[in-house]
């Protein structure tokens, strides 16, 4: 006999469990990284170091980083066209709201807060939503990847790049085979759905075949080759605005980083510490990106290790506070315009498509 509780009941328990858990793993890994990072380094040595770098350099610093910013507004912008037709400026708040979520909630649950935020602003559907971020860490990844493999021809070549260049190139051939048989699977995609959704009860199928379909409809630019090449574009130009910011706070390091940290080392090292927060942690990506850069800069440009540590401290910090406050005032405009029914243009969100 049933216990009389419906199943979701049951689930939701088990859900909050298990997302506690990943949680309080993630937070182990960053203080597994952190604790690598700081293993033999004299904390006020750290702060020494840190309290001569010249703050001005900054300034370009803040400056290069709003402009990648805003180039991946205007990307996605882009990947959504074949879903809806936004501007950058449209999707800007958005975007901000996603980094600040990131950067304070475990889980990259700043990927999610952007497709709910997209869905209750214009009514863009939220798995379409979901489908062209999806194609926006793709392509972040590949760059990544293209960042390492070049500058580790013109700067350095370590065994420990090596391993992380193979891991990612790994990781990333499989999402591309993946998303091309959501795209092109054709008779074998529909097979593999109603595998999936055939046991489901009647009602929860119709919300599994609605969800994939909003899914691949996100994926559309995948088939429009000049918005491809345009996000492409978006792609490259923008992680080089951020590895800009890498170079610009180096300076104010001066030598033995400010030499050292060139433009190929810039690239690598905003390669090297990205791909190093593909691994999961606490939010904010601590630890991981600070073992990243150190990767980088003490292994493969030699410079010693405190004064890479306290560099990679101050990228964090230039990197995390300015776009999380910014973001956290413009996910509390979004929201309070979303609980209004206001779109940025006036118009009443209510009727739009609200669907998953």
């Amino acid at each position: 006999m049933g216990s009389g509780i419906p199943d979701n009941e049951h689930a939701l328990p088990r859900r909050g469990a298990a997302r506690r858990w990943q949680t309080w793993v993630g937070v182990g890994i960053s203080v597994f990284f952190l604790v690598l990072a700081f293993r033999g380094q004299n904390p006020r040595t750290v702060w020494a170091t840190l309290q001569q770098v010249d703050l001005w350099w900054l300034v370009p610093a803040l400056v290069a980083f709003a402009i990648g910013v805003w180039l991946r507004a205007v990307r996605w912008s882009v990947l959504l066209e074949p879903v809806q037709p936004l501007s950058g400026a449209d999707v800007t708040p958005v975007v901000l709201a996603g980094y600040t979520a990131n950067n304070i909630l475990p889980l990259r649950t700043g990927e999610i807060v952007r497709a709910y935020l997209l869905n209750g602003r214009y009514g863009v559907r939220k798995s379409a939503a979901v489908a062209t971020i999806a194609i926006e860490r793709l392509l972040d990844g590949l760059t990544m990847l293209g960042f390492l493999l070049l500058a580790m021809r013109a700067v350095s070549s370590t065994p420990e790049l090596r391993r992380v260049a193979t891991l990612a190139a790994l990781v990333f051939a499989f999402a591309i085979i993946l998303l091309g048989l959501m795209i092109r699977g054709g008779a074998l995609r529909e097979r593999l759905l109603d595998l999936l959704v055939r046991p489901l009860p009647d009602h929860l199928e119709a919300s599994m075949r609605q969800l994939v379909a909003g899914f691949l409809e996100g994926l559309g630019t995948l088939s429009r080759r000049g918005d491809l090449a345009k996000a492409v574009g978006l792609s490259i130009v923008a992680w080089l605005c951020e590895a800009s910011v890498y170079w610009f706070v180096a300076r104010g390091f001066g030598e033995p980083l400010s030499g050292a940290m060139t433009v190929p080392g810039a690239v690598l090292t905003t390669g090297v510490a990205n791909l190093a927060t593909l691994v999961p942690a606490a939010p904010g990506y601590v630890g991981t990106f600070e073992a990243g850069v150190m990767l980088a800069v003490d292994g493969a440009l030699h410079v010693p290790r405190e004064i890479a540590l306290s560099y990679a401290l101050l990228v964090h910090a230039v990197l995390w506070f300015p776009v999380t406050v910014v973001g956290a005032i413009a996910w509390w405009r979004l929201a309070s315009g979303t609980r209004s029914g206001v779109t940025a243009g006036g118009a009443s969100v209510a009727g739009e498509r609200q669907g998953s």
